[in-house]
């Protein structure tokens, strides 16, 4: 069972700081709630017991406000004292986790995929890593994965106009030894560090999901969450 998942939540969030500053980007307000709240709602309702939050930049303001519990959920803070990069936050938030496979999500995007399936996903294909991946359409801001027809990841293609794909939806079921036993520097990109050196090596599968996606990198998908998240349901 599915008991413990890492945040990324170290981000600088640059490209937002016309509309939201001084805060981690995780923290960026959505309608009275920081971002990384609604992310902390949806994954208490699949029993999650525990998340590590894998954090630098001002920190202190999550730590201040979410503390070390929320709701049934135990938090863990892993501190960068410098940028790690994504494979580097997620290699040192590792020697936290108490189980071996271990959910991976980005604390700047939001997937309202249905987490029982995507586990029991995992299981059946005994994979070392699966990706929650979201079918796009007219779309430049994203690379696309490639997947076969038993859903194994066979490549990745850099951003460019797709009319249709699939992209990566920044969420990970990844059996942590395989990040642990590989001869990995302290920092490096988990994208192209990792997932695209290492797919033919490794069992790397992807779910594709027709949900609801979001990601809040830029003022324009910001503003969108803004607007959306009144509607949008974080139980199921």
């Amino acid at each position: 069972m599915l008991e413990e998942a890492i945040i990324l939540a170290g981000g600088l969030g640059t490209r937002l700081r016309k509309v939201v500053k001084n805060v981690p980007k995780p923290m960026a307000e959505i309608n009275r709630k920081p971002f990384l709240e609604y992310l902390l709602m949806y994954l208490a309702n699949f029993k999650i017991k525990k998340i590590i939050l894998a954090v630098g930049y001002k920190y202190e303001i999550i730590l201040k406000y979410f503390g070390n519990t929320y709701q049934h959920m135990k938090l863990i803070y892993s501190v960068e004292e410098e940028l790690l990069g994504t494979g580097g936050a997620i290699k040192k938030a590792l020697s936290f986790a108490e189980t071996p496979t271990i959910l991976v999500l980005n604390g700047d995007t939001f997937f309202k995929i249905n987490l029982f399936e995507f586990w029991n996903f995992h299981i059946i294909k005994q994979a070392d890593l699966s990706i929650a991946l979201k079918s796009m359409k007219n779309f430049d801001r994203y690379g696309t994965v490639k997947i076969d027809k038993e859903n194994r990841i066979i490549g990745f293609e850099e951003k460019s106009f797709k009319k249709e794909g699939l992209i990566n939806g920044g969420f990970y079921l990844l059996n942590k030894k395989i990040l642990e036993e590989l001869p990995l520097p302290e920092k490096f990109s988990f994208e192209k560090d990792f997932l695209e050196k290492y797919y033919r090596k490794f069992k790397f599968y992807g779910l594709p999901f027709d949900e609801y996606f979001i990601d809040i990198g830029t003022p324009e998908h910001y503003q969108k969450a803004c607007s959306e998240f009144w509607e949008l349901s974080f139980t199921f």
